[in-house]
């Protein structure tokens, strides 16, 4: 199924792009993913939580939150990205019994009953990347459990200005020509957007592109390869994910939201409901 949506322009080949992107993998990389975590969840560690990525990417967030002390349960529908989870794995935890990946889909919603309970449900970037966005965000739910934290990102809905680039990921990913029609455009567009940056604020035209790791230990080009194919896409306003999770009886613990295109960062609390007594 994977292959075929990829070979019919339905689908960017997100694992392809995270094992480039590993080649650059460092320790401060990682330590700034461990750092954004910590951030975000308002914790030092994460010994004695269960967590669980779902679409794990390259599997850096993994890997943090196992340095943090966390089980891990890692899947990704992408048997790319799964391999790149893999390799991390098998760098700096081989054989290790408390991390986990799997190849698997967040829409199965019967696998996700079959994992148990977590204590972090994370999917950065992701849930809107599989074509059936609403259903993802309640499946993300299923894992969860009572007073779990769930942490996602989700893009920014931009109206017309989201459908455009709709268009453009859908010409990235209809094949080799369309891949090098975007990038010829937005990739210098980017860079140049990139070097202005570093000049006004620290009059410096590399400033901007050598302090980007500290954006959760990622990579610029890699990021903006991800951006510019990643399909299917789907978008949200914040209003509308804070009505959605508060009717599933969810606090928001932290919201961070962007005002241009990219992804709102939501972290939850799952309200615990009290057990009905029995008659």
């Amino acid at each position: 199924m994977h292959s075929a949506e990829v070979s019919n322009g339905e689908r960017f080949r997100f694992g392809a792009n995270w094992a480039a992107f590993l080649r650059t993998l460092d320790e401060d990389r990682i330590h700034q993913a461990e750092l954004s975590l910590k951030d975000m969840l308002a914790v030092e560690n994460l010994q004695g939580r269960r967590f669980l990525d779902v679409g794990s990417g390259s599997g850096l967030f993994s890997l943090a939150a196992r340095r943090l002390g966390a089980e891990v349960h890692s899947l990704d529908y992408d048997p790319e990205s799964v391999a790149c989870t893999r390799e991390l794995k098998r760098r700096y935890f081989n054989d290790d019994g408390r991390w986990t990946v799997e190849e698997a889909s967040v829409l199965d919603d019967s696998h996700l009953r079959s994992l148990g309970k977590f204590d972090v449900v994370y999917s950065w970037g992701v849930l809107h990347h599989t074509g059936q966005m609403q259903q993802a965000l309640n499946n993300v739910l299923i894992p969860l459990a009572d007073s779990g934290t769930l942490f996602i990102a989700i893009y920014n809905d931009q109206g017309v200005i989201s459908r455009f680039w709709s268009a453009v990921k859908r010409c990235y990913c209809s094949g080799l020509i369309g891949r090098i029609a975007v990038s010829g455009v937005f990739i210098p567009y980017f860079t140049t957007l990139g070097i202005l940056k570093g000049l006004s604020e620290n009059k410096n035209p590399f400033a901007w592109f050598s302090g980007y790791r500290k954006q959760r230990g990622m990579s610029p080009y890699y990021d903006w390869i991800d951006w510019l194919g990643g399909y299917p896409f789907e978008v949200a306003k914040p209003e509308s994910l804070l009505e959605f999770y508060k009717a599933h009886h969810f606090t928001l613990d932290r919201l961070i939201t962007t005002n241009n295109f990219g992804c709102n960062q939501y972290v939850f609390k799952r309200i615990a409901q009290p057990a009905l007594k029995a008659a």
